[in-house]
């Protein structure tokens, strides 16, 4: 089997997870998209050269390195926040579906929007951590390969994670509440 034909099996499969977790680390579709089209060259440079066992975890990790190569390279050292809510606004009204009511759909897009600036204000380090077990369904094992961390760090970032988001929610919730 020649390299494309690898790159198009092992890789070309996991590009939409690739793409979800570079928007999560870089804040916004366009510097993703630029961070996975990195991330795949890197892939294709060593698809012959690596035996895996999860190539879905094996890119997503390439993702994870070029996203901080690239944010180092072009950003400075400063909060990211994601732009591009269209893509959740989409994924919330899908989820919700069409027969429910425009008062359940606005709720359910303000608690979108609260539990994405959530995850969007986490330390980098317990952000990725999350978004790789809870939104890309990584095991704990996969996401400590994948950042090159022991399992026990993975486990206390996922706690810690879990803990400022609940803090956070519960501070703009009671925000929201106190307001009439």
């Amino acid at each position: 089997m020649d390299d494309k034909q690898r790159f198009s099996e092992v890789v070309l499969p996991h590009v939409d997870d690739a793409l979800a977790l570079a928007r999560w680390l870089t804040g916004n579709r366009a510097d993703a998209e630029d961070v996975v089209q990195e991330a795949c060259l890197r892939a294709f440079r060593a698809i012959s050269s690596v035996g895996y066992a999860n190539p879905r975890a094996w890119l997503l990790a390439i993702v994870r390195n070029t996203a901080f190569t690239w944010i180092a390279k072009n950003r400075s050292k400063v909060m990211v926040t994601t732009d591009d809510d269209a893509t959740f606004e989409r994924a919330s009204l899908e989820a919700i579906g069409s027969q429910v009511s425009p008062e359940t759909m606005l709720i359910e897009k303000a608690d979108s929007e609260q539990l994405h600036n959530a995850i969007a204000a986490l330390p980098m380090a317990y952000r990725e951590a999350l978004v790789l077990r809870e939104i890309e369904e990584l095991s704990y094992q996969e996401i400590a390969k994948a950042l090159a961390i022991p399992i026990g760090t993975v486990m206390s970032r996922l706690a810690r994670a879990r803990s400022l988001l609940i803090q956070n929610i519960g501070k703009t919730g009671a925000g929201k509440a106190g307001v009439a």
